[in-house]
């Protein structure tokens, strides 16, 4: 077999074994010099494809002085910043595996993360340190070294804790490549999933599965070299890591990267960078689309949006704002296998397209067996491309066993794919209630709540009933500008759902538990809600009984 994979027509070939990320980066910077990689917004600064290099080399050196070696594993705890991206290079070059980290993690939460993933060392940002100091050494006892970032806050370890060096000391050691050996093959990373339905898992990255991840939405979607890539969405989850930083580093484009995504400063980011590709998830989308309508929505570069999940109204936004949505589906856990391209009729836009090279989908019951076509049932997947298939999860062989069984990937996600081969999320099989002997979709709910005008987000989650069963609940943020009572609220979902689907409980939020992708935490809303029922509206005990 050949292990040379071709990336696109446009673009190079790459030998599988080259592919490791010191080998890409050095590569880059002898054929890109002095042209702009990476730029950062709050303060303008900007880095070329030679410094990324060279100051990334400088950090692998000075982590290789303080000990840092191939294999160790080292935590990422840091909001986006050029730090961060130097930090996952320089990692790569010394075969250590990077652990990004939720930057909104602390307590009991981080501290899960830092243990279940065996770090040794940790890159934080000073304004953070308090979060590690409150959980202390002696619960951490892998963690040995911290090296902090100076972003403007005062911050010091106290004596006798951990060894610690700063990160802008490390950055004045010696700039060539650190001697190490590293293969295609060595893990680059442990990157956690969402953690929607219970405790996170850390999913295991080889340094060329890295690589290819960006390299295969480059050629799903039709980016180019000359693109320039916004990013808001945090380095801490895949989207913006593999999606775009390392899609953006093989395709010899740039990006623009932002601390974290603002509502009233995106546009003028876009305006004024000169951006021409941005990735959203659709609760951003929502939060654009619901601004009113301005005479700069136009005034931008932005030609291609890439939305997952695709939201109802995305004809509407493309029209509004002068730019074409791409759309896809994919998994930390496994790889992206679907892509929605500006290739495919606009009438199937809100699917998540078709399966990329190399992927067998297939959709089965409970038991594996495959349904009928076009009728929905978990999704299971298998690619046949060297490399790019999911490598289990850190320390959790039993999970591991339970998603690749009977030699596919099992996704816990309902779909169906319509007779032209483009599929469409269901919901998640995980997030179903079972009410009255019928299977609900918590997503189908949400779907018809979002469309009230007074709705800004709705996420339905089961309540456990005295009956055995579920009830099911209903979380929900208003807009400000707009009101909606609990009655009229069930009166609309009786109007446009089945009986069964009608939420029994109401209770209203500012916002919701997320995970680092800003998925809704359904297991903690429930839990919430159990332990204490009085917040919850009954419409039970309102008397408001609804008809068949």
């Amino acid at each position: 077999m050949s292990t040379t994979l071709r990336h696109s027509d446009r673009y190079r070939n790459y030998d599988i074994r080259r592919l490791t990320i010191g080998n890409v980066l050095a590569e880059k910077a002898d054929r890109m010099g002095d042209r702009t990689f990476l730029t950062w917004l709050p303060d303008g600064r900007r880095f070329s494809f030679r410094e990324v290099h060279q100051l990334s080399n400088a950090l692998a050196n000075g982590l290789l002085g303080l000990g840092v070696g191939k294999a160790a594993h080292v935590a990422l705890l840091m909001e986006n910043c050029p730090e961060q991206v130097l930090s996952s290079f320089a990692l790569g070059k010394l075969g250590a595996v990077a652990v990004p980290i939720n930057a909104a993690s602390r307590g009991e939460h981080l501290h899960y993360f830092l243990e279940q993933s065996d770090s040794e060392a940790l890159i934080i940002e000073a304004r953070l340190l308090d979060r590690i100091l409150a959980i202390g050494p002696e619960r951490l006892p892998a963690l040995k070294f911290i090296v902090i970032v100076n972003d403007g806050h005062e911050a010091s370890l106290p004596a006798g804790s951990w060894r610690s060096a700063s990160f802008e000391s490390l950055l004045q050691s010696i700039d060539t490549p650190p001697p190490v050996e590293v293969s295609f093959r060595d893990r680059a990373m442990i990157m956690y999933t969402s953690g929607t339905t219970g405790p996170s898992k850390g999913c295991v990255f080889s340094q060329v599965r890295t690589l290819l991840w960006g390299m295969s939405h480059a050629e799903a979607h039709g980016y180019r070299p000359n693109d320039v890539f916004y990013v808001c969405m945090p380095l801490f989850h895949v989207s913006a890591l593999q999606g775009t930083l390392y899609n953006a580093l093989t395709l010899e484009s740039s990006i623009v990267l932002q601390r974290r995504f603002s509502a009233s400063g995106f546009w003028r980011d876009v305006r004024e960078s000169g951006a021409t590709v941005a990735n959203m998830v659709g609760s951003m989308a929502n939060i654009l689309w619901g601004k009113p309508p301005s005479d700069e929505d136009t005034r931008h570069q932005l030609r291609l949006c890439h939305m997952s999940p695709c939201p109802e109204f995305a004809l509407g936004f493309e029209e509004r704002f002068n730019l074409r949505i791409v759309s896809g589906y994919g998994l930390t856990d496994y790889w992206s296998t679907h892509a929605f391209t500006l290739s495919d009729p606009t009438w199937k836009l809100g699917s998540a397209g078709r399966t990329r090279r190399g992927i067998e989908a297939r959709v089965v019951d409970a038991d594996d067996f495959d349904v009928p076509a076009g009728e929905p049932g978990e999704l299971i997947l298998r690619n046949n491309n060297p490399w790019e298939t999911g490598e289990g999860y850190y320390k959790m062989p039993e999970a591991s066993l339970q998603s690749f069984r009977n030699g596919w990937f099992h996704t816990g996600d309902q779909v169906r794919i319509d007779q032209d081969g483009y599929m469409w999320f269901v919901g998640r099989t995980k997030d179903t209630i079972r009410r009255r002997g019928e299977n609900i979709s918590s997503f189908e709910i949400e779907t018809v709540v979002k469309k009230h005008p007074a709705i800004a987000d709705a996420a339905a989650y089961p309540v456990r009933s005295s009956l055995g069963e579920d009830d099911v609940a209903l979380a929900v943020i208003t807009r400000d500008e707009q009101s909606v009572s609990d009655v009229d609220l069930i009166q609309y979902c009786a109007a446009h759902l089945p009986y069964f689907m009608v939420p029994r409980y109401i209770r209203r939020m500012t916002d919701f538990p997320r995970t680092h992708s800003f998925k809704v935490q359904k297991f903690a809303l429930q839990a919430e809600s159990e332990k204490d029922p009085l917040d919850l509206w009954d419409r039970e005990a309102a008397g408001i009984r609804i008809e068949r």
